[in-house]
């Protein structure tokens, strides 16, 4: 794993977890405003999240892979309508993947399930 910043459009300072190594790409982000990302004055909504992820999906170009989008459906502060959804439609081929009543934490608490759904995700496409 290793971790690292970007530097969106605006200036502002993302931090980042990245745990590829291989074909699939697998990585984390603090929001701006949370965590290690800046604390910038302007972007703290919805449109700014999204055009943080879109950058740094640009950035990565994942655009040329195919990727599951994996989501879970409780999540409040940013509801799956408003991110997975869009998200997917910028990825070529993207699998959704959706878990009703999951939090963000669902990689903790649905490791099976998640790791067998990454599984039959990385089969199907090898």
């Amino acid at each position: 794993m290793t971790s690292n910043t970007y530097i969106t459009n605006d200036g502002t300072q993302i931090y980042y977890k990245d745990w590829s190594d291989g074909p699939v790409v697998t990585f984390s982000r603090d929001r701006r405003g949370h965590g290690r990302s800046s604390q910038p004055s302007s972007g703290n909504d919805m449109n700014g999240y999204a055009d943080d992820m879109a950058q740094r999906i640009e950035a990565l170009d994942l655009k040329k892979i195919d990727v599951p989008t994996l989501h879970g459906e409780d999540g409040q502060t940013v509801p799956v309508h408003d991110s997975a959804k869009k998200a997917a439609r910028l990825v070529r081929h993207a699998r959704e993947i959706y878990y009703p009543g999951a939090p963000y934490g669902r990689t903790a608490t649905m490791q099976d399930r998640i790791n067998a759904d990454l599984l039959a995700f990385i089969r199907a496409t090898a």
